[in-house]
């Protein structure tokens, strides 16, 4: 197979179902489902049983018992139970386009991460989008995004088809080229030099960090903003804190200083 496609999970089964449709409309079909899914009841579990056999590959279901937030300890374990060399990251609330994989096996080249964009739904839109919607792709026109809910503004440029639009956007935009947890893929050889995501981390730029050692180890990185998108679906965010972050941005300031590649609670605990 071409990759594996990561994709974290924690209790939404609703916008897990919308994104795993998205999956199956993919223009590209030479890739798994691996879902690293962080304690999540059941429900989740009935959600991926559904959509077995819908791919070419089975999907893959990581699970950890719920233990508050604890994505980089299963993104890490997914990254084990993934059967190709080259990995895709995004998460359970973002519905792909259908050349989403497509752009990012385009793209792959060794020595880089991709670093891909999102386009972020308000609530209303997020709700209304059927799994119709998904299939014929409505969702990813600017018109009936704006008949649904989204402001018309200068973003929705995001989700042009254009690709030489694209490629003069990812040019001139001034967004860094980051290691985005929603939609990121690179080597997993390159993941494993640098010990994987940083568990010691919780919520607030842990997909950063990762990103940042991978520079520091000489891996560069390519922006594909306007070429592989998602749409974002809207949630809440109850284990986001401000004492974490304020950790969470100390542990990146000393790894940047230093010029940190592998951390010792990783992959393998050192």
């Amino acid at each position: 197979m071409k990759l594996s496609v990561i994709i974290s999970t924690y209790n939404s089964e609703e916008w897990l179902s919308k994104v795993l449709i998205g999956f199956c409309r993919q223009t590209a079909n030479d890739f798994e489902i691996v879902i690293a899914d962080d304690g999540s009841t059941p429900k989740t579990k009935e959600v991926i049983d559904l959509f077995r056999g819908k791919f070419l590959y089975p999907i893959i279901h990581v699970w950890q018992e719920d233990n508050g937030f604890q994505k980089c300890k299963i993104l890490n374990k997914a990254i084990l139970k993934t059967t190709s060399e080259y990995l895709l990251f995004t998460d359970g609330d973002c519905i792909p386009r259908e050349d989403f994989v497509n752009q990012h096996i385009k793209f792959a080249e060794k020595g880089y991460f991709l670093s891909g964009g999102y386009f972020k739904l308000p609530m209303e839109t997020s709700k209304f989008i059927s799994d119709e919607d998904i299939r014929v792709q409505n969702c990813f026109s600017t018109s009936w995004l704006i008949k649904n809910g989204v402001k018309k503004s200068f973003k929705l440029t995001k989700l042009t088809h254009n690709k030489y639009f694209a490629i003069f956007m990812n040019w001139i935009t001034p967004t860094k080229k980051t290691f985005n947890g929603h939609n990121t893929s690179c080597f997993k050889s390159d993941l494993i030099a640098v010990n994987g995501f940083n568990e010691d981390m919780q919520y607030g730029g842990l997909d950063r960090e990762i990103g940042e050692r991978l520079f520091n180890y000489g891996v560069l990185s390519k922006q594909i903003r306007y070429q592989a998108i998602c749409l974002h679906l809207d949630h809440k965010r109850g284990y986001a804190n401000a004492e974490i972050w304020k950790s969470n941005n100390a542990i990146r300031v000393f790894n940047k200083k230093n010029n940190i590649i592998k951390i010792k609670n990783g992959i393998v605990k050192c």
